[in-house]
């Protein structure tokens, strides 16, 4: 096995989280050696090419009020970042309806008897709340009432998630969808007065041109260009460690093995995986929390359609239990740079599910069938108008917060906080649902750390902030 001389600071995954701690390396000089196992950068914030056609998986607005990320992103991209006016809507029961609610949309498809249903259940549920709020399902009901929770939540987040929402902990609502009530999202449908409050509502953002993985690629550049490497198709293998500190770390690609010595080791990868790449291996209770872990993947279809114009949405959520398709994109309203061809129009249909399921293990051909039957289902478009398709897993999209996995996961950060130059960054490296700006400021506080700050990066989106 080849050695590779010292390097002040080895990152693994470039992933946002990665990349940007990555870019904030050599800002500092450090000189970073960044590891991505993929032959591209971006992680789940990427996009990929297909026959001219630019498909963004997962889907990526960029919205922050941290200021330093901000600025980040307009000197990465300058002039290549677009501001986009949002516009989504809820499917649910063959209706559409606006997503930030509009009070006299709703009403028109619910009917005026159903919203006084709504109504007087968020009554009931003010007066007779669930005394602790465990599970999604006591947090959400707690806030919009048990009629609006099952018409508006339920269907949509267990579709995403896989499980019951009495399994969901009440974390990720909290985190996601903090600051919103039923109460505050009418003030703000009807009098348009509490746009500052109601934080999950974000009315418009910015995107790059060529879609996130422009962002991405352009500071791959950048961090080269600055004297950083980037090493693409490079898997990290072991993570070898003595007397709390980690002093190498083994990495496979297509031509040789070799190992990376540094000084300080930044990892962005899943929780589990880290772990289970530690040499020596940690603990038995250590690797039992690992085991645990959950994650969810994410399938997307890309459909190009033979239509110019097919609706006006950034994407559309689906919460009908008659299609299995989540969400949907219109990836030419993000961004007219998204199609080669403006007579017609690329989707994204993204199926949400698990590793090994019977989704996931569908050969490419049969998922392209079932959502070109589904976005005729849907009244998009005619199943006929779609001329090709393409097919893009993503594996551990979503860390999942079901029963237990506080407790699995504080085991594991407690075993790592006993090594002295090994951090944690980003969604999966915190297993925590963040956003990019999140992930990217845990990057930038890991960095600051090597230069003596004594960041918390596990207190990163605690606060409020802007959400969906």
């Amino acid at each position: 096995m080849a050695a590779e001389s010292q390097s002040p600071v080895v990152i693994i995954g470039a992933g946002p989280a990665g990349l940007t701690a990555a870019f904030e390396s050599v800002k500092r000089n450090l000189s970073p050696v960044l590891i991505e196992k993929s032959g591209k950068v971006g992680g789940i914030a990427r996009t990929e090419f297909y026959r001219g056609y630019r498909f963004d998986i997962g889907g990526h607005r960029f919205y922050t009020h941290f200021e330093n990320i901000q600025r980040t992103w307009e000197e990465v991209l300058a002039r290549d970042f677009l501001e986009v006016p949002r516009i989504s809507r809820i499917y649910y029961k063959k209706r559409f309806y606006h997503y930030p609610l509009n009070f006299f949309n709703a009403i028109s498809n619910l009917g005026v008897w159903e919203g006084l249903m709504i109504l007087a259940s968020y009554v009931r549920a003010k007066l007779q709340p669930h005394e602790q709020e465990e599970n999604f399902e006591q947090w959400v009901t707690n806030r919009f009432g048990w009629r609006l929770y099952e018409t508006f939540f339920k269907t949509y987040t267990e579709k995403v998630w896989g499980i019951s929402c009495r399994e969901i902990q009440a974390d990720w609502a909290a985190q996601r969808i903090k600051g919103l009530n039923l109460k505050s999202v009418l003030r703000d449908a009807i009098l348009g007065e509490s746009r500052q409050k109601v934080k999950a509502l974000v009315r418009q953002f910015h995107y790059p041109v060529e879609g996130p993985g422009m962002m991405w690629e352009s500071m791959q550049k950048q961090v080269e260009r600055r004297g950083g490497r980037v090493l693409l198709n490079s898997e990290a293998v072991r993570i070898r460690h003595a007397a709390n500190a980690v002093d190498a770390l083994y990495v496979r690609n297509c031509e040789k093995e070799f190992n990376l010595a540094g000084s300080s080791f930044i990892s962005s990868i899943p929780l589990d995986e880290l772990v289970f790449l530690l040499d020596p291996p940690p603990p038995e209770h250590v690797l039992d929390a690992a085991r645990n872990l959950a994650y969810r993947a994410l399938i997307l279809v890309g459909l190009i359609v033979n239509k110019p114009d097919l609706f006006p949405d950034n994407w559309i959520y689906v919460h009908s239990s008659d299609v299995m398709v989540g969400r949907v994109q219109n990836f030419k309203n993000w961004s007219s740079a998204m199609v080669p061809d403006l007579s017609r129009t690329s989707l994204g249909m993204e199926y949400f599910c698990s590793e090994g399921d019977g989704i996931w293990n569908l050969p490419d051909a049969e998922l392209i069938s079932i959502a070109k039957k589904e976005i005729e289902m849907l009244g998009l478009s005619r199943a006929s108008a779609v001329e090709d398709g393409v097919v893009y897993r993503q594996p551990k999209a979503y860390p999942v917060y079901n029963n237990g996995y506080r407790r699995h996961v504080q085991t594991i950060r407690e075993y790592l906080a006993t090594f002295v130059n090994l951090q944690t960054i980003g969604r999966n490296g915190l297993h925590r649902y963040n956003n990019q700006d999140h992930s990217m400021l845990t990057a930038a506080m890991a960095v600051g750390n090597l230069a003596g700050e004594k960041n918390d990066l596990w207190s990163v989106n605690t606060e409020p902030s802007y959400y969906e």
